[in-house]
């Protein structure tokens, strides 16, 4: 028995897995596949409009500093088609004009000054002592005498800071002339530094060597090529703005988004660190993440939860098929038994009955006169009367027990209860005897006939009376059986003084396959069938039991006339 039950233990556990792995892979495969899918268009999305918004971004700033840098460059060029070389070159006179283009733009324009061919500064108005100042060496000179107009890189210069200047060139009485302009850096840095976004994202301006041009808001890591190598952007268009997503020195991913300025002398990039570009998306892709392991937990918690009570239901179902195969079995062999019983009461009752006959006879053979004087013809007489009677009873015996065995005789036909209760109450004495229970019977008289199935209610009393006989066989007791009138019913009692029913099973007792009885005792269906057969006959079972002080049973019975035909 317990390798049989190892084994099947053995099976549920592994159909509990089975059970758990499909509905976790049936549950887990459409949620992966939807949520990766809406991931993944989600990151294509926030990739495209990060792409944009950026790319905008650093669209607007160079179309801001190109339009700065063309400002710039053209008042100082309406100055120089305004007035000529002559008038610019007093120095009082251009003074004059630096304060009005202060008052104007503010403090922009840091000081003026007009260069001759040779670059010689032969007129000067700032705030610095450049008067005279020679620049013939100078590379923005060098540049600017062979250009009309010129906006220099960011230089340090004589005065030693950082500075850019805007010239443009003319020609007075056959000689080239420059007039020049220094941009105030911090203004001019202001706005690149003013491109923020993030902790991470700032932006400068690189020449055409990768050296910069503004102060960025963040170091930047030194590295051996110059920037401009590093980003690898070619001037392919100078109105494109590029984006391209690198590691820096230090191994961390960065974005890089650069267009041209000045055309294409100038580089502006702006820079972010990937992670901090992508944090909106990052957090996004968290937090789906944790749905979907909460999800995954439920699923989980379901599948083990469902899985359990679905195997614990087979578990019960196998064992009421295996407790009703068993019961089948014993049914089988109560029926095996109940065939055997009738023929062997019917073998019986022929030899019975020829003992009968032949002391009947023999009784008649003392009549005669040669027997009247023996000395044992009393004795004779006194056997023969208790082989008669003793084969008669013997003969009422198997009469009843085929009557109760024979099937064909549950025809709805008139009944007298308290026959039907005498003839069980016969049957059933002897192994009342044995188990040391005394049966009681307190029938009313004259107690109208009704027309019901007798074998049908010999089954249920049967039934009743047996359950009684096995709940008392250990201890012993009272069974008292009794009936009476009650209104248009018969009143049928069957009580017990036995051990009594636990409350709790009084709910389940009629139930089909419920019984407290070990396996091969008991079936279960006993008073399944006994009240099926009693609401069939129209009547009603009820029970009543105390635990210790015993059970009732009563049946309800009414009264029925002849069935019409």
């Amino acid at each position: 028995m317990a390798p049989t039950k190892n084994k099947n233990n053995g099976y549920y556990r592994l159909l509990t897995r089975k059970m758990i792995l499909t509905i976790i892979i049936v549950s887990f495969t459409p949620m992966i596949l939807v949520s990766s899918f809406i991931l993944y268009q989600f990151r294509i999305s926030y990739h495209e409009k990060l792409e944009a918004h950026l790319k905008e971004l650093v669209l607007k700033q160079k179309q801001n500093i190109d339009s700065f840098l063309k400002e710039k460059l053209g008042d100082i060029r309406f100055l120089a088609e305004t007035f000529c070389c002559e008038e610019l070159s007093d120095e009082s006179f251009l003074q004059d004009r630096l304060e009005m283009l202060q008052q104007v733009f503010g403090p922009v324009f840091v000081d003026l000054g007009v260069v001759n061919e040779r670059g010689i500064q032969v007129a000067y108005a700032g705030p610095f002592r450049l008067g005279k100042a020679i620049y013939a060496d100078a590379d923005w000179f060098k540049q600017a005498i062979k250009s009309k107009y010129f906006i220099s890189d960011v230089f340090l210069g004589l005065r030693g800071l950082p500075h850019f200047i805007v010239t443009v060139r003319d020609n007075w009485k056959g000689e080239l002339w420059i007039l020049r302009a220094t941009i105030d850096f911090v203004a001019f840095n202001n706005l690149v530094q003013n491109i923020r976004i993030g902790e991470t994202g700032f932006a400068y301006i690189l020449n055409r060597e990768g050296e910069l041009q503004t102060k960025p808001f963040f170091d930047i890591t030194p590295r051996k090529k110059p920037y401009r190598d590093f980003l690898k952007i070619k001037e392919d268009d100078p109105q494109k703005v590029h984006m391209i997503e690198k590691k820096d020195e230090s191994g961390k991913k960065n974005i890089y988004v650069a267009a041209f300025l000045k055309n294409g002398d100038w580089l502006l990039v702006y820079q972010q660190n990937a992670r901090d570009a992508y944090l909106d998306l990052n957090r996004a892709i968290g937090i789906a993440i944790i749905i979907v392991l909460l999800g995954a937990f439920g699923i989980i918690f379901t599948a083990v939860i469902l899985s359990k009570r679905m195997v614990n239901r087979i578990v019960m179902a196998d064992e009421e098929k295996d407790m009703m195969n068993k019961q089948i079995i014993e049914t089988g062999k109560l029926a095996s038994v109940g065939k055997l019983a009738a023929g062997i009461a019917h073998e019986i009752n022929n030899p019975v009955a020829i003992m009968v006959e032949e002391a009947g006879w023999i009784k008649d053979l003392l009549e005669d006169e040669e027997f009247h004087e023996s000395e044992n013809l009393d004795e004779f007489e006194r056997a023969l009367k208790q082989i008669k009677t003793q084969g008669q009873r013997c003969k009422e015996i198997t009469h009843k027990l085929l009557s109760f065995a024979r099937k064909t005789d549950s025809r709805v036909q008139e009944t007298e209860i308290n026959d039907v209760i005498d003839e069980i109450v016969a049957l059933s004495e002897q192994r009342a005897k044995y188990g040391k229970i005394t049966i009681h019977t307190d029938f009313q008289k004259d107690l109208p006939s009704t027309y019901l199935a007798q074998s049908e209610m010999q089954q249920v009393l049967l039934n009743l009376i047996n359950n009684a006989i096995d709940a008392m066989e250990n201890e012993g007791g009272t069974l008292d059986i009794s009936t009476r009138l009650d209104s248009d019913a018969i009143v049928i009692q069957v009580a017990d003084d036995g051990p009594g029913i636990p409350e709790s099973n009084l709910s389940r007792i009629f139930e089909p396959f419920f019984t407290t009885k070990p396996v091969g005792k008991g079936t279960g269906l006993g008073l399944s069938i006994c009240y099926g057969i009693i609401q069939k006959m129209g009547g009603e079972i009820t029970v009543e039991s105390i635990i210790d002080s015993g059970t009732t049973f009563r049946i309800r019975l009414p009264i029925k006339g002849p069935p019409e035909r």
